[in-house]
Order: C-alpha cells, then structure tokens, then sequence
C-alpha cells in the first residue's frame, strides 16, 4: 500500500480524499494485473467496468451523468495515479475516455453533449482525440489534414498518427485545417463517428507498452456541421484547453507508476538478503530510496499544484507544462532505480518493474514531449516578463 499522506494537502477537499480511499479498493478487486494478448477486448472490458461502477463520471462535464457543470481536474488526477498505480492499461482506458472527449465536455454544445458525453461516462461510447500527424506532432501548426465546407458538410481529407484508441472508438474528436487564417489559427475541431464513410484505419501501430494505437485517413469524409466543436478557426484553443486538462493528468499517471516503483523497490530492498543483511542496510541503497521518495514528492507537489489551480479558474499553461516536465522525467529516473534495485529480476519480462520500465517512456513524449514542455515554460516566463516591462 503506497504513503497516502499527501492527501492531507490543502490542495484536496474531503470528497477528494474520499474518491481516492473508494477507488483504491475498487481497483484492489477489480483491475487485473495482467493482461492478456487482446489489448482491444481488455481495454474495452476496462471501460465497461469502470463506467457501470460510476469512475468515467469524472472524465466528462456538462451531463447527468458527468462530474458537474466543470471538469474536476483534481478528481481526475487522483483517479490517474490511483489507476496507474494498479494498471497501466487501466489507467490508458480511463485517461482516453476523458482527453477523447474533453473537447466536447469543454466546448460541445448542448446537443453534443448530450448525444456523446452520457455515453462515455457510462462506458458505453469509446472516443479518440485526433491531432497529430505523420508530419505535424509537436508543431501543430504544420497540420495537413483539412476540412472544406460545401454546404452544410465539412469534407475531411488527410491523415492522423498516434491515435489513442485508434480502430475500437465510436467517434473521433478530429482537428482539422479550414483556413480562416495561417497557421494554427485555422484550424477546426469536428467529432466524427466510426464507420463514417471515408474515414478507415489505416494500419495499427504496436509500441512498447501495448495499447490500441492507430493512424487514420480521411478521404472525402462528410460530416454535417453541426458537428463541429466550437467556433470556426477556434480548433486550436479548443485543443489547448484540452490539453491543459489532460496534461496534468499525464503527469499524475506518471507519478502513480513512480508510486509503484517506490513501493516494489522498497519491499525488496527490505526482503532481500546480501552479505547477513538486507539490501536495505546498505547506504546505498538507502540514499536511492531516498531520492526516489524526494523526487516523487517534488512531482506531486506540482501535479496537484496545477489540478488546484485549474479548478479555480485559473490558466494553467506553464503549471501543466512544468507539472508533465517534472513528474514524467522524475518518473522514468525513479523506475529505473527500481529496476536496479531489483538487479537481475528487474528486466524479466512481466515482472512490475519491468513492466512499469516499458509503460513510462511514452509518457515523455505523448500531450507533448518534454521538450515541447520546456519550450512552453520558456515563452510564459518571457511573456511575463515581456508584460511586466510594457
């Protein structure tokens, strides 16, 4: 069982602390700690159990059956890092079925809304977020894929790479390029259903910590306007707000695998027995121990920094970027002490630790690399200091 002392922070209120004591138990009898080789029926198992039990609630806003009239930033992170904690693939099903239609939860219209959120937080729709491109991933701006509007359709031409959910969502969130301006500025949002014709999956993608993964194309793909999210041109916004949601749930997924890490690594340092004593008592081993636990509180302190500050109200664009930066990189340093702390039994295959070794390194590239993150924490502090000068 993981220290849960953090939850006495101020950042949380009791239903906080509520949620994470109930899903900690559900998820103890509930998620498997094996998967089996259909990645696709073992998230779609995932899903359904995780909405009939009333968890995807919190992923979606706006509905009956949503978490409220606003996205509970801190209630899905908690509900991140409890799962990655338990499940990689738990929490990947839980976190896709908020950023897939996080546009709709933010920006969606009541008709919207009502057609696609109820379904998500019941488990019964799976959605996808479509914005990157074979050549468009970081930089947005560069998109290809476009949108021209006859009549009352948009018409949908190119691809999309890297598609969380790729070949098992019922709709699709897709950003497209309809030209109102240059750049990024011309760029609109449009939920299009599986099955619509000219939409196919064009091949699926096999990565390290298996998940459904695919690449899209469009080809002459219609969909009527009024499935467009948000204003005409306004697509990128709608995908920035998005994103400084699901950001900083990243950045709680990756402190739940750092959490892990720490609680392997220390059973075996006090289990396993080195020259009539235990891993533990060497100084070694306890000064890693101790960088690990410091490194994972320093991750937590800003991931629930940025969750509180959301939920006021507040623009959270440098504390999503530092928040993903610190904790996903602090993740992947605090696994691989795991792993060498368990020496050899580290890298067999299937083992927690290694399994956690395979699960982290996407997440320092995914929502925005930490590069990227770098980049977006630069240009917020000059623009204020740009702002703090005029």
């Amino acid at each position: 069982m993981s220290d849960t002392r953090y939850l006495e922070w101020p950042f949380f209120e009791e239903r906080h602390r509520r949620l994470a004591r109930e899903l900690e138990a559900w998820a103890r009898d509930h998620v498997p700690q094996h998967h089996g080789a259909d990645v696709d029926a073992q998230c779609r198992s995932l899903v359904r159990a995780l909405g009939a039990d009333g968890w995807l609630k919190h992923a979606v806003a706006g509905v009956p059956h949503g978490s409220g009239d606003q996205v509970d930033t801190r209630a899905i992170c908690l509900i991140r890092e409890t799962l990655a904690r338990h499940s990689g693939l738990a929490d990947f099903a839980f976190g896709m079925q908020g950023l897939g239609s996080g546009a709709i939860s933010l920006q969606g219209t009541p008709a919207q809304r009502d057609r696609y959120l109820s379904k998500v937080a019941r488990g019964e729709a799976i959605p996808a977020f479509a914005l990157s491109e074979p050549e468009a991933g970081s930089d947005v701006g560069a998109m290809q894929c476009s949108a021209r509007i006859e009549g009352g359709e948009a018409v949908i031409d190119g691809e999309k790479t890297w598609i969380s959910n790729g070949g098992i969502a019922d709709f699709y969130v897709v950003f497209a390029r309809t030209g109102e301006a240059a750049g990024s500025r011309g760029i609109s949002a449009f939920i299009v259903e599986a099955g619509t014709p000219g939409l196919e999956i064009a091949r699926r993608i096999d990565v390290i910590a298996p998940h459904p993964l695919a690449q899209l194309r469009f080809t002459g793909c219609r969909v009527p306007l009024s499935q467009r999210i948000g204003e005409p041109g306004e697509g990128f916004k709608v995908a920035m707000r998005t994103l400084d949601v699901f950001r900083t749930s990243v950045a709680a997924a990756a402190l739940g695998f750092a959490r892990r890490a720490l609680d392997e690594a220390l059973h075996r340092a006090t289990t396993r027995r080195m020259f009539n004593q235990t891993l533990a008592d060497f100084q070694l081993t306890q000064a890693r121990l101790a960088q690990m636990a410091t490194t994972i509180d320093s991750s937590a302190l800003l991931v629930y920094r940025a969750a509180w500050l959301r939920d006021q109200g507040r623009t959270i664009t440098r504390e999503a970027a530092m928040a993903k930066l610190t904790a996903t990189e602090g993740a992947q340093q605090v696994i691989d002490s795991a792993v060498q702390i368990f020496g050899g039994l580290g890298v067999v295959s299937e083992q927690p630790v290694e399994r956690l070794y395979r699960e982290i390194r996407s997440l320092r590239i995914y929502e925005g690399a930490s590069e990227v993150q770098q980049l977006i924490i630069a240009r917020e502090l000059l623009k204020d200091v740009a702002g703090r000068a005029a």
